[in-house]
């Protein structure tokens, strides 16, 4: 009766992991990371357009443009997983929970919030400034999130081994860490710096 019992505990520990034929389960890291990474990316995008619509310099309006075309894309598809997997986009879970025990947030971030995101009050003042000072906020800003995004991909590569997840966590990383090079030197053009940096140091 007790190896029943702890089958039984087994199989339905497996069920809420892996799912119905092996996708993956409501609390496994896939589906955490598809959903949390759909909410960074949202605001990566939000961010983007604030900044294209003040009439920015030509290098940071570009910048916006492939922000909000690649970001949207990549969350169309993080969405399209979970409906695929026929799990639900929202949930009791609070954020990050998938990397619970693998040590996720710098020292900047909160338990139980997603690395790099913005405060309301960040983004109220991005929607104030005007001229460079918007255009360095914005760059500052992208940049911590791009940092927090790594983070993410990063975190989800050490947790799982399915294709179409480790794929897109590896173009985030190479994506997103080109372009806070870029936005950094940018920033040293305007005469300014990046915010400190979340990432842990290698």
């Amino acid at each position: 009766m007790l190896v029943v019992c702890g089958l039984l505990v087994l199989a339905a520990a497996a069920y809420l992991l892996f799912g119905r034929a092996g996708t993956p389960g409501d609390t496994s890291p896939e589906a955490g990371f598809a959903r949390d990474m759909a909410a960074h990316h949202a605001q990566a995008v939000d961010m983007a357009f604030t900044i294209r619509d003040k009439g920015p310099a030509k290098e940071v309006r570009n910048l916006a443009f492939d922000i909000i075309n690649t970001q949207a894309n990549q969350r169309g598809m993080f969405l399209g997983w979970l409906q695929q997997w026929e799990l639900d986009v929202a949930t009791d879970q609070r954020p990050m929970a998938w990397m619970s025990g693998h040590g996720h947030g710098g020292a900047t971030t909160a338990p139980g919030t997603m690395p790099g995101m913005a405060t309301p009050e960040e983004l109220t003042k991005l929607k104030e400034a005007q001229g460079t000072q918007a255009e360095i906020l914005f760059l500052q800003l992208m940049i911590r999130h791009h940092e927090g995004g790594v983070e993410m991909a990063e975190g989800v590569l050490e947790l799982s081994t399915r294709p179409e997840v480790v794929s897109m966590a590896r173009k985030i990383v190479e994506g997103q860490s080109g372009e806070i090079k870029l936005m950094t030197d940018m920033l040293r053009l305007r005469g300014a710096q990046p915010f400190p940096s979340i990432l842990k140091p290698q």
